[in-house]
């Protein structure tokens, strides 16, 4: 007897955005394997067994899961899902980059597993978020140079979402052209003259995996003279706030950054 199709039901999530927005469609319970660095939603931790790092995996564990698709992210998984697919494993990769393919995949992965109407409702959701934050911040009477670091040694710029999310929260990515550039080593700022030369009026960072230290990047050599670093405005952004290309970019991300803005245009007024 031939069994009916059917959606998948056991998901193994190798990064944390699919996993957060399987939570959000009220679909978790397809999930039975995570990543390690999931740390949204906190419960995920608790319920799912992790079973890959971002560029390694533990694929017996995996196999033994039987699970009916494996999703991961970007080329840097590619080697996990070689292995997998060698394994017989049904294998989907993602390549979502900027802020309409992350609305995008929210869309497929609703599809998927049957909630295309949960998921419409959850992109109609974000976007409405996007346009009213697009639309204070059109309000703001100036627009502060930024320099959003990725990393520090080397030194990394945003990646295309993060890229994206300055510009909608009111503010001017000091390499945006960079943004474009997929991979991190294509982002890598070898000349710290750069952002010297850049001037940015606020410094934020987000160094994935480690605590961002302010101090550390004001006392960089000649960076005394950087308008961030003389007015004392650097800030962090967790990583899993914002370096995600997922939920939590959309929401906490795009918030925080607007809230800096902000401060700093009403800053701004009053001077």
């Amino acid at each position: 007897m031939i069994r009916s199709a059917r959606y998948p039901e056991r998901i193994v999530c190798l990064t944390e955005e699919t996993t957060e927005t399987l939570y959000l469609l009220g679909e978790q319970s397809r999930i039975v394997g995570i990543s390690g660095f999931t740390v949204r939603p906190p419960e995920a931790r608790k319920e799912k067994p992790k079973v890959s790092a971002f560029t390694s995996a533990k694929i017996d564990r995996i196999v033994a899961l039987k699970p009916d698709l494996v999703i991961g992210f970007s080329d840097l998984q590619a080697d996990i899902a070689a292995s997998l697919i060698r394994e017989g494993v049904n294998v989907l990769v993602m390549n979502h980059r900027s802020v309409p393919e992350i609305l995008d995949m929210i869309l497929m992965l609703s599809s998927m597993v049957g909630a295309e109407e949960r998921g419409v409702a959850l992109v109609e959701g974000y976007q409405k978020r996007i346009d009213s934050v697009t639309q204070a911040a059109s309000a703001f009477t100036s627009r502060p140079r930024v320099y959003f670091e990725e990393w520090d040694e080397p030194m990394i710029s945003a990646i295309r979402w993060v890229s994206e999310l300055i510009t909608i929260a009111g503010g001017d990515d000091c390499f945006a052209e960079l943004g474009l550039m997929s991979h991190g080593k294509d982002r890598i700022i070898a000349d710290p003259q750069r952002v010297i030369d850049a001037n940015p009026q606020i410094i934020v960072g987000s160094w994935c995996g480690k605590k961002f230290r302010p101090e550390r990047v004001a006392a960089r050599p000649g960076w005394d003279v950087i308008d961030a670093v003389k007015h004392q405005q650097l800030f962090e952004i967790k990583s899993p706030n914002i370096l995600q290309p997922g939920p939590a970019a959309l929401t906490d991300g795009l918030d925080q950054l607007h809230e800096i803005f902000s401060q700093f245009n009403a800053r701004t007024n009053v001077g």
